[in-house]
């Protein structure tokens, strides 16, 4: 029989204090956690869609979920908003083990967008807003407020079959803050949205984490959460083979150093490491465990000629090619951005 959901097997004592949690993920004391789910699994006829996810978001952090289309990622963010319940699992969200008990306090941008065609931009927010029970005369409040920040004040009294795609975007995404949550979802938020557009909701993003709010997203697009993430989860499968800070997805591989020299032979060559691969006057290979130092020594001793030295980090792309596998980082490469929404 599956552990059901709240199952202490499945996490230890539930009731277990952040610092204790924390600790057991290796996270910093001083950050109580915003989520926590341990060995999420979701099956539809038969089929399993998420198999066995942990999370563990810091409040007041920026997280990504990474992973192709069809990864699990919408399934898990629907497990942990409580649309859906796990089939087995635990999660505890903003310190309630039932997610609908702080609804009032989480923001959703679903993938899925969906606004009333007739309604007018203010409406709109201002109706989003009533739904996590802000009142209406305060949502149109915030709603004329957020319009005006954001450049979108000469909309309002638009309805929004007026609006462009990425117009009536925008205004989902203000609908979707104008309650001031503490925990902000979005499900590929940057889906539809031009590149100057894409660069103002990354600056609200960093905003809203500034000002203390938790923002978790999905993305299939690793420069996103290069970019904007404190830690991520990489999910491929319904798995999740690693989740944390984004340095230490990228340390799973070796710095790469970029060696040119004048001389091309001597004794010196015997300290370049069994990985080198030459092109011309350059020396690619990875960064030894001993570091540069001591290569370095023996290059200026045996007289190389050292012309131009580099060390370059492993990127995010690489690190999940390394963690999710080459299948995976295939399918993000076949997932072609839609175009700009005029």
């Amino acid at each position: 029989m599956d552990a059901q959901v709240g199952d202490p097997r499945l996490t230890g004592n539930p009731h277990q204090s952040d610092r204790a949690r924390q600790s057991d993920a290796g996270l910093p004391f001083d950050r109580p956690l915003a989520i926590e789910a341990r060995g999420l699994v979701k099956r539809f006829e038969g089929f399993t869609a998420v198999d066995g996810v942990d999370l563990s978001v810091p409040a007041g952090s920026v997280y990504g979920i990474l992973g192709p289309n069809g990864a699990g990622k919408t399934t898990t963010l629907r497990m942990l908003l409580g649309i859906i319940d796990p089939d087995s699992g635990y999660r505890r969200i903003l310190g309630a083990e039932r997610p609908h008990d702080v609804a009032h306090a989480i923001g959703y941008l679903p993938e899925e967008r969906g606004l009333y065609p007739s309604m007018k931009a203010t409406e709109a927010i201002a109706f989003l807003g009533a739904l996590r029970g802000l009142p209406l005369k305060e949502g149109r409040r915030r709603a004329h407020e957020l319009l005006e920040r954001h450049g979108l004040g000469y909309a309002a009294d638009r309805q929004i079959r007026q609006l462009s795609k990425g117009m009536a975007q925008q205004v989902q995404i203000l609908g979707t803050l104008v309650h001031r949550p503490r925990l902000v979802i979005f499900d590929e938020p940057f889906s539809g949205l031009d590149a100057l557009n894409q660069g103002k909701l990354e600056a609200m993003m960093r905003g809203l984490a500034q000002d203390g709010a938790t923002v978790i997203f999905s993305t299939h697009v690793i420069a996103h959460a290069e970019r904007l993430c404190d830690e991520v989860a990489i999910i491929a499968g319904g798995k999740v083979p690693f989740a944390g800070p984004v340095d230490l997805a990228r340390d799973r591989i070796p710095a790469q150093v970029r060696l040119e020299t004048r001389a091309l032979q001597g004794a010196w060559r015997a300290a370049l490491p069994a990985d080198v691969r030459q092109d011309g006057q350059f020396w690619h290979f990875a960064l030894p465990d001993s570091g540069i130092e001591p290569l370095l020594r023996a290059l200026i001793a045996g007289e190389a000629g050292i012309l131009s030295l580099s060390i370059e980090r492993a990127g995010l792309h690489d690190a999940f090619v390394a963690i999710a596998g080459e299948a995976a980082a295939r399918a993000l490469e076949e997932e072609k951005p839609e175009e700009p929404r005029r």
